[in-house]
């Protein structure tokens, strides 16, 4: 069902690859835990990057989950895709980006469990933490706090950080 809506709304088919890895190693993620809710998972990590559908700006998070709220959604669901952008962005962050002015942090463990998917991928190849990492090194500056916060975010969810 996830994949068709994608297809419908005319998600390009890199972000419907995308989307699938995402979901896989989501769930794979979600095997060190008891307490997730595999379905909601899947389904926000399918759907995380519908936006795209309509923009690649940092805005696609939130205008993806206002499509998924117009299709009914559940609000779990939409939270998910709102706040999958990075390691999250927080109130003041969103009001530098010109966002609407809230905390897109996420909050329960499949919305971590889907940002924190999506950063391990860049568009449909796994990478390595390291690689996310240096690459927002280049993107946001070597002291940006979302460096180490991938980092705290990636040993909470997978384990151990390896160099």
């Amino acid at each position: 069902m996830e994949i068709k809506l994608l297809k419908e709304l005319n998600c390009p088919e890199w972000v419907i690859n995308h989307s699938i890895g995402v979901s896989n190693k989501a769930l794979e993620i979600a095997s060190n835990f008891d307490d997730v809710d595999t379905k909601l998972l899947k389904t926000g990590a399918l759907l995380h990057d519908i936006g795209r559908s309509k923009t690649n700006s940092i805005e696609h998070g939130i205008i993806g989950a206002n499509i998924l709220r117009e299709l009914n959604f559940s609000e779990e669901i939409c939270l998910i895709v709102e706040r999958h952008i990075g390691t999250g962005i927080s109130e003041d962050e969103s009001k530098n980006l010109g966002l609407p002015v809230k905390s897109y942090i996420p909050q329960t463990l499949e919305e971590r469990i889907v940002s924190h998917s999506d950063n391990l991928f860049n568009g449909a190849d796994e990478v390595t933490v390291e690689f996310t990492m240096n690459k927002w090194r280049r993107k946001l500056g070597e002291n940006h706090p979302s460096i180490n916060e991938i980092q705290i975010i990636h040993e909470e969810l997978v384990g151990k950080f390896i160099d």
